[in-house]
């Protein structure tokens, strides 16, 4: 009887608590597109699922506890979230997956020209995705690169705010942009059309940093930006985003894919900026950012084809229209010397297509073709340009045991001219107009299980340099799953065009004085890279990617501002120029949301000639980058707070008795925004830009050297042509916008909102 009633009231108490079961529900998301076919499941049981077309999933018949639970995909991060269930609850989550630089499962392209896992990458290549760049939404591609490490957007004129990429402290003209690996945007592309990209059909940036010449040739000797846009079915099938800042700035971003007939896809692309607002707030009557009226279109064709071919297409317009100078410029002083202005009107097409061959060999052609009219004025001095370049290459990718083999060929056709003594002669104007063949070989030799070991070789012919042979060589040893160390070496070479690459050749009252013929560039780069990563059973994910860098370079050509102050002297270095340092980056992903990607970066550029050493201008000793997200998974809201930090940097001064800081101060510029995602296909976001105000006029007596007379009328000169001392001009200065190392845009808001539908 005892057993019998024991017996009944165990199953009383049982009964009730095999009754309380749980359940999770939740969508998967990436930058608030949803994600099909992610794996679900709770670690360390036999409950799992996948999310569903529309990205949800339902996880039902869970027993009270604590789990973690864990989301992957691939191309993206796994996400791992602890999870407390209490019986019959129902917990609804909002998952993000990130394909960012934290990701190291990404394929990646740049490095050797062939699709490969970036863990697999004999040669180190940072990527970042459309996620990253909306952490911190910008106008162009070259200010969504200010948190990247090692990778600094340099403006280079106070006044036209025109300017170039550097990385690892290298000037802008040794980084090479490519746009789907064409090299499309270089030479005057690279000062003045680096906007206007659409961010909606950015499918990746990759960066390489070191030379890359063997591969792409001259302009790739500190590193290169490859620019990836979407395929047809990454793409959304419409996406617009637009913001608007409390300086008046106005972005509108458009993207949308259709279907044409049974085998052909369409992307197209709409970047609009506005900017008409002049403001001088350090009150020297001249703009403090540059107006700005451009306009981009883009459109890209894929076409489906046997054997799954590729045969794409694709093509940009871009047109702009930017000014700075004295508030009171208008248009009708375009060229006088009434009142000083800086007006640039560009014109720019693009077209570049990729054709595999109808073979059983793996041959593709690439064809590129680019047109760049620009028609400027820099006071009273105008500046016209025309600029085309054709690229077109066939590589063919060859498997054989041990080798994997590329191998290819490629033509470049250089046209530029413009109005200066650059493209003339004793007979009159000449243009600048060469044919540059190359040949090319690597092969990545599987060494062993972990070994690989990759050597390349190219050579240019330059009809006015000769022959040029650029090798190099990489070594990769995957020590474990997630651990790599990478060595690389190699040279690299640049024929440089002065007046397309140096803006200040063109603004300020200095004289442009070339000493002798200028020849090409020459380097040598050597780059340690030890990548590791970390799965911690809390779900803690930490990633650590650090590099060892040094660059010697020959022939290099530097402005010298320091002989003369009113000259800007140009020649080939009589000495060396060294670029060394260390960089890395720490990646930490937390299971309850948060989100750091931290960098720094230490480096030394020095030129060394006659004996004597300098750091190079305007090249800072470290840099340090954030970006620390936060995810509110109940409120759909996320928090994400960017920023950099720039060491001090040596400026470009114009005499002894210049009053202004010889070297900048240590700065910082600090974002903070807020998105919410809680409503369908769309994306609230807000947030302010340069949280603490730095302007660099801070501890400066001014910026703009003698920017009460521009033209110089009211200048002194000695028989030598150099500036007096007088009542009116005691620091015995010219009109000069060069002093110039950061941003003149202080603290603003901004609010955008996002569209898209899948």
């Amino acid at each position: 009887m005892i057993r019998i009633l024991v017996f009944t009231a165990l199953m009383l108490l049982c009964g009730p608590l095999q009754a309380q079961q749980a359940s999770i529900r939740g969508v998967v998301e990436e930058g608030g597109a949803a994600l099909p076919f992610v794996n679900i499941y709770l670690k360390g049981t036999q409950q799992g699922t996948s999310t569903g077309e529309d990205g949800h999933f339902v996880l039902e018949g869970l027993a009270p506890g604590r789990y973690m639970l864990v989301a992957s995909a691939i191309g993206y991060q796994p996400h791992r979230e602890s999870i407390s269930l209490s019986g019959n609850e129902t917990i609804t989550l909002a998952l993000e997956l990130m394909a960012a630089a934290e990701n190291l499962e990404e394929t990646v392209v740049t490095g050797t020209l062939k699709p490969v896992s970036r863990l697999e990458s004999p040669v180190p290549v940072e990527v970042y995705s459309p996620t990253f760049l909306k952490k911190n939404p910008t106008a162009s591609i070259f200010e969504a690169l200010q948190n990247v490490n090692g990778v600094r957007p340099q403006i280079n004129c106070n006044v036209c705010n025109t300017g170039d990429i550097h990385i690892n402290g290298l000037e802008g003209p040794y980084t090479l942009v490519l746009i789907d690996g064409m090299p499309i945007v270089s030479g005057l592309g690279t000062v003045y059309g680096l906007s206007g990209i659409p961010n909606s059909l950015i499918e990746q940036i990759e960066i390489v940093k070191g030379p890359a010449s063997t591969l792409y040739g001259s302009e790739a000797v500190g590193g290169l930006i490859n620019i990836i846009t979407k395929n047809s079915l990454s793409a959304p099938e419409f996406f617009a985003d637009g913001f608007v800042t409390g300086w008046g700035e106005y972005n509108l971003d458009i993207g949308a894919k259709a279907t044409i007939g049974e085998s052909t896809d369409l992307l197209l692309g709409v970047n609009y900026f506005n900017y008409d607002e002049p403001v001088d707030n350090n009150g020297d009557n001249f703009t403090d950012l540059t107006l700005q009226e451009r306009i981009s279109l883009f459109q890209k064709w894929n076409f489906q084809r046997a054997h799954a071919r590729i045969f794409s297409l694709a093509g940009r317009f871009f047109y702009e229209d930017r000014w700075g100078g004295e508030m009171q410029w208008t248009p009708e002083f375009r060229g006088g010397d009434e009142i000083y202005g800086e007006s640039i009107y560009t014109r720019r097409w693009e077209v570049l297509g990729k054709y595999q061959l109808p073979l059983e060999e793996k041959m593709l052609l690439s064809l590129s073709y680019n047109d760049h009219h620009q028609n400027s004025v820099y006071g009273d001095l105008p500046y016209l340009a025309d600029q085309r370049i054709g690229f077109g290459q066939l590589t063919w990718d060859k498997s054989l045991g041990g080798h994997d083999l590329l191998l290819g060929t490629a033509l470049r056709y250089n046209y530029y001219d413009d109005n200066t003594t650059a493209t003339a002669d004793a007979n009159g104007n000449l243009p600048d107009e060469v044919w540059i063949p190359s040949i090319f070989l690597q092969d990545e030799i599987t060494l062993a299980k972990k070994h690989s070991l990759l050597l390349g070789l190219r050579y240019d012919y330059d009809q006015r340099h000769g022959n040029i042979l650029t090798p190099r060589t990489a070594y990769r040893w995957k020590i474990t799953d997630n651990d790599i160390l990478r060595l690389n070496a190699g040279t690299g070479f640049r024929v440089v065009n002065l007046f397309t690459e140096e803006h200040a050749a063109l603004t300020g009252a200095r004289e442009v004085v070339i000493a002798e013929e200028l020849k090409p560039e020459r380097s040598l780069n050597v780059n340690l890279n030890y990548l590791k990563k970390i799965y911690a059973d809390n779900g803690l994910f930490v990633g650590i990617d650090a590099s060892a860098f040094y660059t010697y370079f020959t022939n290099i050509i530097l402005p010298d501002y320091d002989t003369d102050p009113n000259l800007i002297l140009y020649d080939n270095l009589n000495g060396k120029s060294v670029s060394r340092g260390l960089s890395a980056n720490l990646d930490m992903a937390f299971p309850n949301g948060l989100k750091l990607l931290l960098g720094a970066t230490l480096q030394d550029v020095s030129n060394t000639e006659d004996g004597g050493t300098r750091r190079q201008v305007l090249t800072e000793q470290f840099t340090g980058t954030w970006n620390i997200s936060y995810e509110f998974h109940a409120a759909r809201l996320s928090v994400d707070y960017t920023g950099n930090l720039y060491g001090p940097m040596r400026l470009p001064l114009l005499g002894d008795l210049d009053p202004r800081r010889e070297f900048s101060p240590t700065w910082s510029i600090q974002n903070i925004q807020f998105t919410y995602k809680g409503i369908e296909n769309f994306e609230l976001y807000g947030g302010i830009k340069n949280l603490l105000d730095w302007t660099p006029n801070r501890g400066n007596p001014f910026i703009i050297a003698r920017a009460n007379d521009p033209f110089d009328k009211e200048v002194t000169f000695d028989s030598q042509g150099n500036a007096i001392a007088t009542a009116d001009n005691p620091y015995a200065l010219t009109f000069d916008p060069s002093y110039v190392f950061g941003p003149n845009q202080g603290i603003r808001g901004f609010f955008g909102l996002r569209y898209r539908i899948d």
